[in-house]
């Protein structure tokens, strides 16, 4: 099994101060480990995501993301994304862009 090379950091809590609220997981794929996001912000290639729920705790940073199959750089709030996650996610996961 073949695992991405991303850098996963645990979390405990996420600090208001340092987090805020970028969108929510709509489905996920898990043989390919791509997550889909519904954003209630934007977010873009460079940022770095934490990903947290009952079971989910950890952050990544947003190395691509995909819209339609196509790749792109940026996303805007209203849009549904494709990211490639490091980690297992559930629906209704909240995804937060540290600042």
């Amino acid at each position: 099994m073949h695992f991405p090379p991303y850098s996963v950091v645990e979390m405990s809590s996420l600090s208001e101060e340092n987090y805020v609220e970028v969108g929510k997981i709509t489905h996920f794929f898990s043989k390919i480990c791509v997550a889909v996001i519904e954003l209630k912000k934007p977010l873009k290639i460079g940022d770095t995501i934490a990903v947290k729920g009952p079971t989910t705790d950890f952050e990544q940073p947003v190395d691509s993301m995909q819209i339609e199959h196509e790749n792109v750089k940026e996303a805007k709030a209203g849009q549904s994304i494709g990211l490639k996650v490091a980690q297992r996610v559930r629906e209704t996961d909240v995804v937060y862009k540290k600042l």
